[in-house]
């Protein structure tokens, strides 16, 4: 496993995984199939990768690959051995957002931000936004249409943001909000956007890559 050798005190996440037919994106199986759902996978990662090294053009950053399924063999023949890889390893989403971010705090950033590649509109523009955003703020959040979040990023590590959300669910922002407010934390907002989870949301997918 690659280990971060150079961490910047902005730092990106990206929460992915291998695009194993039959074991990702299986809610959009009955759409496209088993390799057509990987197939949407891989090209979804890419496009997030892509956009990421458009960010870094322009700002000191650095940043990770955090995977499920597969290895770091398999990463690195798909994205290249230019990349850094961690496993996000064991538990529910929380606890490995939680594990990968204590790392990265722990390791010397300052400003550490996740996004998943769920969301085809996340552009280096609104990644720039993020880590402006905590320049004055303890914790920024992307609210996704469908009741999650598609981007945290956060100053210091607050693990009580990361327990009791039922993950997956339409709850999660507003667990996580609820969380934020009795801890008093300061919260900055980006622009919602839309994931694509499921059959329907396909045509923000097909949108995106014609821009």
């Amino acid at each position: 496993m690659t280990s971060l050798l150079a961490i910047a005190k902005q730092h990106l996440i990206i929460f992915t995984r291998y695009p194993e037919p039959g074991k990702t994106k299986t809610r959009l199986i009955p759409a496209l199939g088993a390799v057509g759902a990987a197939n949407l996978q891989r090209q979804m990662t890419e496009h997030t990768i892509f956009q990421v090294r458009e960010l870094q053009k322009t700002t000191d950053i650095s940043w990770e690959v955090r995977f499920a399924g597969g290895n770091s063999q398999l990463m690195q023949d798909w994205l290249g051995y230019d990349l850094t890889y961690q496993c996000q390893g064991d538990g529910d989403l929380g606890s490995r957002m939680a594990r990968s971010l204590a790392h990265a705090f722990q390791s010397g950033a300052a400003q550490v931000i996740i996004i998943g590649i769920d969301c085809p509109s996340i552009n280096y523009y609104i990644l720039n936004q993020a880590f402006k955003q905590l320049h004055t703020h303890d914790l920024t959040l992307g609210p996704a249409i469908d009741g999650g979040y598609y981007l945290i990023g956060l100053c210091r590590l607050i693990p009580e943001l990361f327990v009791n959300i039922n993950w997956g669910s339409s709850q999660v922002l507003q667990q996580t909000l609820n969380i934020a407010e009795k801890l008093k934390i300061s919260l900055s907002y980006l622009p919602p956007l839309a994931d694509v989870d499921i059959p329907e949301d396909l045509p923000i997918w097909e949108q995106s890559i014609k821009k």
